[in-house]
C-alpha cells in the first residue's frame, strides 16, 4: 500500500510539473528564436533588399525583399518558431529563383526584431507587412505563406484581406490541436494562451488554399492538417499528402516538387 501511494505521489508531482512548465514556459516551448545584433550583415544567393517596419508600441519589425526584374507575383511568407531570417531567408529565397518577389518577416524577438511578442501582436505585426506589400503590388498579385507555426498566422492574415492565394507547410487545425498531441489527458485549452485558431480563420478565407502535409510529421501531426483542411468551406481547397514526409523535408519530395510551380500560379 505504501509503495502505491509512492508511486501515486510521484505521478501527481510530474503531472503538476508538467501543467507549471506548460503554463510559464510556453512561450519558450513555443518561440526558439535565434538573436542577431543589429550590424549582422546577411548573405543569400538572391538579390535582395533589407528593411524595418516600426509598430504602434515603437518595436522594430526586420524584414527582407527578395526582388526579380519582372515578378510572377509576390509571396508574404510567415516562418516557422524555430531561427531567425538568417536561416528562413535561404529558405523563402527558393521562392525567389523562381521569379517571385518574397517578402519574409522575423517575429518580435527574432533575429533583429525587437518587443515582446503574444498572440495578438503576431497579428498585428503580420498585418503590417502585408500593408508594405500593398504599398508595391496589386493585390492579385499577392500570395500568402506560412510554415508550421507560421500557417496560423498567415490564415489569419488571408482571412482579413484578398490575396490571390493562401498556400500552408504542416498547418494545424488550432494550437490545442497540436499540444495535445503531444500531452494527451492535460487540460490544455485551460493552459494555453496561444490559441491560434487557424479552423476559426479559414473560414473566412476567400481565396484558393493549398494544403502540404507530410505523414510522418511528428511535430504537428498529419491527422491536424487533415482535420484543418476537412474543415475549409471554399471548393477551391486542394491538399497535397507528401508519403513519408516529415516536418522539414518536404521541399524534398516529388509531390512538393511537382505542384507547386502550379500552385504559385493560381491567381
Amino acid at each position: 500500500m505504501r509503495r502505491l501511494k509512492k508511486i501515486l505521489l510521484w505521478f501527481i508531482s510530474l503531472y503538476s510539473l508538467t501543467l507549471l512548465i506548460l503554463y510559464f514556459f510556453q512561450e519558450k516551448i513555443l518561440f526558439q528564436p535565434e538573436e542577431l545584433s543589429r550590424d549582422y550583415v546577411f548573405k543569400f544567393d538572391h538579390e535582395f533588399e533589407e528593411f524595418f517596419l516600426e509598430t504602434d508600441d515603437n518595436s522594430l519589425l526586420n524584414g527582407i525583399h527578395f526582388v526579380n526584374e519582372n515578378p510572377k507575383g509576390v509571396i508574404l511568407y510567415f516562418h516557422g518558431n524555430r531561427g531567425s531570417l538568417k536561416r528562413w531567408g535561404n529558405i523563402a529565397s527558393f521562392f525567389a529563383k523562381k521569379q517571385y518577389d518574397v517578402v519574409v518577416m522575423d517575429y518580435r524577438g527574432y533575429g533583429k526584431s525587437t518587443g515582446d511578442i503574444s498572440e495578438q501582436k503576431l497579428y498585428t505585426d503580420a498585418q503590417l507587412f502585408y500593408d508594405y506589400i500593398l504599398d508595391r503590388y496589386p493585390e492579385y498579385q499577392v500570395i500568402v505563406y506560412g510554415r508550421s507555426i507560421g500557417t496560423g498566422i498567415a490564415t489569419k492574415i488571408a482571412s482579413d484581406n484578398q490575396p490571390c492565394n493562401l498556400i500552408l507547410e504542416t498547418p494545424y487545425y488550432n494550437m490545442k490541436d497540436v499540444v495535445e498531441s503531444w500531452l494527451p489527458h492535460f487540460p490544455t485549452n485551460a493552459l494555453l494562451r496561444y490559441k491560434i485558431p487557424s479552423n476559426k480563420f479559414i473560414q473566412d478565407v476567400a481565396c484558393d488554399i493549398t494544403i502540404y502535409h507530410g505523414t510522418i510529421d511528428a511535430v504537428v501531426p498529419y491527422a491536424s492538417g487533415e482535420r484543418l483542411f476537412k474543415s475549409i468551406p471554399v471548393p477551391n481547397k486542394r491538399m497535397v499528402t507528401v508519403k513519408n514526409g516529415s516536418h522539414n523535408d518536404l521541399i524534398e519530395f516529388e509531390e512538393y516538387q511537382n505542384s507547386i510551380d502550379k500552385v504559385l500560379k493560381k491567381y
